[in-house]
């Protein structure tokens, strides 16, 4: 239960955090393009962590996409940053993502079938 509410937490910053990308998205929508596409799917993602709130359960599959696409990005940053191709102090950046993907895999609601195996156990 009270994994539960700590996921239920983390989703609800992370949808607030991913819908605050609606400000920089106005402002980069002419100036950098790839940006702002970028940041209208992380903007539609948090409206979806913020809807998955009331049932985690239900919305495994979009809570793993997250915690993996944190991954990913994450991942093509720290090849960035490496590279030169984003500034040194992105790495921050890279931290947060994988951050987020281990913590939302951590707090990951069991699948259905290893709850009602092990209920079945236990009777």
């Amino acid at each position: 239960m009270v994994r539960e509410r700590i996921l239920k937490v983390v989703l609800v910053l992370l949808g607030l955090l991913f819908l605050a990308a609606a400000y920089p998205l106005v402002l980069f929508y002419a100036q950098e393009p790839a940006l702002a596409m970028m940041l209208s799917l992380y903007f539609t993602l948090g409206i979806f962590l913020l809807l998955a709130v009331r049932s985690p359960a239900e919305h495994r599959s979009l809570i793993a996409f997250t915690a993996y696409s944190s991954f990913a990005h994450g991942a093509v940053m720290s090849i960035q940053a490496y590279k030169k191709v984003i500034p040194g102090h992105e790495v921050i950046g890279v931290a947060v993502m994988f951050v987020v993907g281990v913590v939302l895999l951590a707090l990951a609601p069991a699948r259905e079938s290893s709850r009602r195996a092990s209920i079945a156990t236990v009777s």
